[in-house]
């Protein structure tokens, strides 16, 4: 059997395709994990701060905590 003979022209020319299309791919799943990143903070952004939130302070009275 023969063996199968390819210009190395349309060699380079097939590496240079795959090669763009692993480039595509990458930049495509590196903005989908910003995007899921970004939502994220955005997520916990919302969630209010412990310096925002009302403290419990001990009635002196009572001796119970309240707000």
């Amino acid at each position: 059997m023969p063996p199968f003979l390819i210009s190395p022209a349309v060699k380079w020319a097939v590496i240079a395709l795959g090669g763009a299309a692993l480039v595509h791919w990458v930049v495509k799943e590196v903005r989908r994990i910003n995007e899921e990143l970004d939502q994220a903070k955005r997520v916990r952004a919302e969630i209010p701060r412990a310096e925002r939130l009302p403290t419990l302070r001990r009635d002196p009275n009572t001796g119970e905590y309240r707000l």
